[in-house]
């Protein structure tokens, strides 16, 4: 069956119907054809009965509804702007790496030779590096730095080209490089090379979430990173030999970061987030804080990881 349009005021009664307190028809109506009734409504899990009772629980307001969608944005524009800075960091440790060994010149940084030569990786290695080269010649001439270096040396250094190249396309980069550079740029990070391999396409996934606005605080990945010194140092507790939080949900995200962001960076990001759950949590009345870090995939004891070294 095929939805209907409804307007605004059809919305609101929905809403009203199914048990949401509105205490201001006017601003809930702006909110409304402001934000998109289909992504607030999203946020509505926290607050119907059960999955088979979609009814708001007794107290349910249309303004706690809206403070978890501003919530969400705000942690969605804070992982973002720290996703960027591991989106620079990855890309110009590479880069350097890359040119450091086997040259500066497009033919040599891009040469098949500098990859892994296992068997099972050469199709993608051959389309990987065709998409580079499509990437950077589509967009070489809407970059300052690509354009310059084109105009007065024929070509684009590699520490220029991959400021042109998606974050997905650097992940998949990082998959197909010889052990010894993977370890080279794993050891800037202080983390495992295979532990680097699993975490770039997942960030690379969650900056493009967060690009696009997109739910995020109950998002989950499909692969589980591996075990961390934080799981355990937090007391994470397990069900079937594995930890409830931290693997595929937002605070696994948070344990990457942990990782790969400088100390201070990291410092910061985390104060922003707790700044936010904390406002979060005193505009909350019909459920508490604790529902939403669940949700999350935050435990308890979720600001002792700032501590952890």
């Amino acid at each position: 069956m095929d939805k209907i349009f409804k307007n605004i005021d059809e919305q609101l009664e929905i809403l009203k119907k199914k048990g949401l307190i509105i205490e201001d028809d006017l601003y809930t109506k702006e909110v409304l054809l402001r934000e998109n009734y289909f992504f607030i409504n999203g946020y509505r899990s926290l607050f119907i009965k059960s999955a088979y009772d979609k009814t708001f629980i007794p107290g349910a307001t249309f303004r706690e509804l809206y403070a978890v969608f501003n919530f969400d944005r705000q942690v969605r524009n804070i992982l973002f702007k720290n996703l960027l800075i591991i989106e620079n960091n990855i890309k110009s440790v590479i880069s350097y790496q890359l040119s450091k060994t086997y040259g500066i010149r497009e033919n040599d940084y891009l040469n098949p030779k500098n990859f892994t030569r296992a068997p099972e990786r050469m199709r993608q290695i051959n389309d990987l590096i065709k998409k580079m080269k499509r990437q950077i010649r589509n967009n070489a001439g809407g970059h300052t730095a690509t354009a310059h270096y084109v105009a007065n040396y024929g070509y684009i250094p590699f520490w220029i080209a991959v400021k042109v190249l998606s974050f997905g396309i650097v992940s998949e980069l990082y998959l197909i490089l010889k052990t010894v550079d993977q370890a080279e740029v794993a050891k800037v990070f202080n983390v495992n090379p295979n532990d680097l391999a699993l975490y770039l396409p997942i960030l690379s996934n969650y900056r493009n979430l967060c690009a696009h606005e997109e739910i995020l605080y109950d998002y989950h990945v499909q692969r589980r990173i591996n075990d961390t010194r934080f799981h355990e140092k937090l007391g994470i507790p397990k069900m079937n030999g594995e930890y409830i939080y931290g693997k595929d949900d937002l605070f696994a995200l948070t344990i990457m970061l942990k990782q790969l962001l400088r100390k201070d960076d990291f410092k910061l990001m985390f104060e922003e987030l707790n700044y936010e759950i904390s406002l979060l949590s005193g505009r909350l009345k019909s459920i508490s804080i604790g529902k939403v870090l669940d949700k999350m995939g935050f435990p308890a004891n979720y600001l002792d990881l700032e501590r952890i070294d």
